[in-house]
């Protein structure tokens, strides 16, 4: 098990006043415990007030920013420990484990998720002057670093712009831009400077990966997802492993599962229905398969998420 962690700035006072300072202005747009959208289009605020169990969930391309708690996120056996120094950056569409391990009502995990529009992140790229990161991350398609100075600054003043709506339309899309430079410069943005990058074979590796959640309900044939990605079926096989820790048919089967889940709990739909609505020839596949990846048949586990005793999210 590799374990990926950060650790607290404290010998830094203006950093740790900083961290702070933010905990504060999420947690006075997030009073309450749950998930907190806002006016700002992709920025999502998190208080959680308990330790959860694990739980299956799937990132997008995103910063997450944590300022208080401490999460443990699970890649294919890469442990991603967040604590409030740390924030995560998410390259691609990926479907992970996830546990939050220390919260609390006097001190709760309070975090903040900003979705990135990877044609800004393109755009960023673009620009001749923009320096190199120092040192290289991993190859994976997280990544967790701690927070520094300008991206605090940074994801400050974006949530502060919930306080004026009105000046939300004109400055969060640059302020949304300075976010996205500030993780390029970060040996963390490596993957997402690649992915971005038209031609890098991460970016057509993540172009299969987007061809496959648009698709994962169809029969997956490797050589046509080999053409999507333009590469050979052995270079996207490396590429697709090395990105998301699976195969590309593990990946589906992920996808899956968790769509079949969502349909059943969320619109009520039989385990059946579900099973061919997805994707699945055979329904006594589908209940196989869904009891090893969720732990529990699809009926009881459905009643097991409706009776609140654990959590199913799209969003980590």
């Amino acid at each position: 098990m590799v374990r990926h962690k950060t650790e607290h700035g404290t010998s830094n006072p203006a950093l740790t006043e900083m961290r702070t300072a933010l905990a504060h202005k999420i947690a006075a747009h997030a009073p309450s415990a749950g998930e907190h959208p806002t006016v700002i289009a992709g920025l999502l605020l998190f208080r959680r007030t308990a330790p959860s169990p694990c739980y299956r969930a799937t990132y997008e391309p995103s910063l997450t920013v944590f300022v208080q708690g401490r999460k443990l996120i699970n890649l294919g056996g890469t442990e991603y420990l967040c604590d409030g120094s740390s924030f995560l950056v998410s390259s691609i569409d990926v479907p992970v484990q996830s546990q939050i391990v220390e919260a609390s009502e006097q001190v709760p995990l309070l975090s903040m998720l900003l979705r990135l529009d990877m044609p800004a992140v393109q755009d960023v790229l673009s620009r001749e002057d923009l320096p190199q990161p120092e040192g290289s991350s991993e190859r994976r398609g997280l990544a967790v670093g701690e927070t520094t100075m300008g991206l605090l600054s940074a994801c400050a003043r974006l949530i502060e712009l919930l306080d004026t709506p009105e000046d939300v339309p004109f400055l969060s899309p640059l302020i949304q831009r300075e976010i996205i430079y500030r993780i390029l410069r970060t040996p963390q943005g490596e993957r997402l400077r690649a992915i971005a990058t038209r031609g890098d074979l991460s970016h057509r590796t993540a172009r299969a990966i987007a061809w496959l959640r648009a698709n994962y309900n169809k029969p997956l044939h490797m050589e046509e997802l080999a053409s999507v990605a333009r590469m050979g079926v052995s270079t996207l096989h490396h590429q697709f492993r090395a990105l998301t820790a699976m195969s590309p048919l593990q990946y589906q089967k992920q996808l899956r599962l968790q769509a079949a889940r969502q349909r059943m709990l969320m619109d009520g739909i039989d385990a059946t229905n579900a099973a061919y609505e997805v994707g699945y020839e055979s329904v006594s596949q589908f209940s196989r398969e869904y009891s090893r990846f969720f732990g529990q048949p699809p009926i009881r586990d459905i009643k097991t998420l409706r009776d609140g005793k654990i959590v199913a999210t799209n969003v980590a």
